[in-house]
């Protein structure tokens, strides 16, 4: 079996029925961009797994930010003989990040993992694990097992929509029973805040 690697944005087209995106386009110059800033780029190419690793990732505040930070990714791409599907505009969106994935077990077939996202979820490894698909009690006791879910419930911030959050688990889970040669999927982070969440990366692993 060969295994095939989707960039976000292949990624996203097939998680998109199941799970709210965040608004996207890729593009190819400048002027192709609709989505104003606050934004991020992203380069977006098969051979970059790992794009905040060569500053591949650039969040935009201002409009006078943007034309600079789209050429240097263009620079960047170049220098590293990087074969580009495009850039990726994004919206940006402020809250919580957690990390959602589906692994393919040899013995237990799909499961479900979840916990806090962002750079550091290697290193945290806060994560609950379900084998798929769950429903939303299971979702909740998810949430429960994870030492620092206190953070979702407002603990010195603004608490997550958990509602929301139990709804979106439940969907990841049905994933893989539609798409079985899936054998990963990662979602980091998931930005959820008070009223809504949005998927802002993910990585998926074919086996065809």
């Amino acid at each position: 079996m060969k295994k095939e690697v989707l960039t976000e944005f292949e990624a996203e087209k097939i998680i998109k029925p199941y799970l709210p995106v965040a608004k996207n386009q890729l593009v190819h110059s400048l002027n192709e961009i609709k989505i104003k800033p606050p934004l991020v780029l992203k380069i977006m190419s098969k051979q970059v797994i790992h794009k905040s690793d060569i500053n591949g990732v650039r969040i935009i505040k201002t409009v006078s930010e943007l034309e600079k930070n789209f050429n240097d990714l263009i620079t960047l791409s170049k220098r590293k003989k990087i074969k580009l599907q495009g850039i990726l505009a994004q919206q940006y969106y402020e809250g919580h990040q957690l990390f959602i994935g589906i692994k393919k077990d040899p013995v237990f077939n799909y499961v479900i993992l979840f916990g806090i996202g962002g750079i550091f979820v290697e290193v945290i490894k806060d994560i609950s694990i379900r084998s798929c698909p769950i429903n939303e009690k299971d979702a909740g006791s998810m949430i429960e097992d994870l030492r620092s879910k206190e953070i979702l419930y407002g603990i010195r911030g603004k608490k997550a929509n958990l509602k929301l959050l139990k709804k979106i688990l439940v969907k990841a889970s049905q994933i893989p029973l539609k798409h079985k040669n899936m054998i990963e999927l990662d979602i980091n982070p998931l930005i959820i805040n008070e009223k809504t969440a949005h998927v802002v990366d993910a990585r998926i692993v074919l086996e065809n």
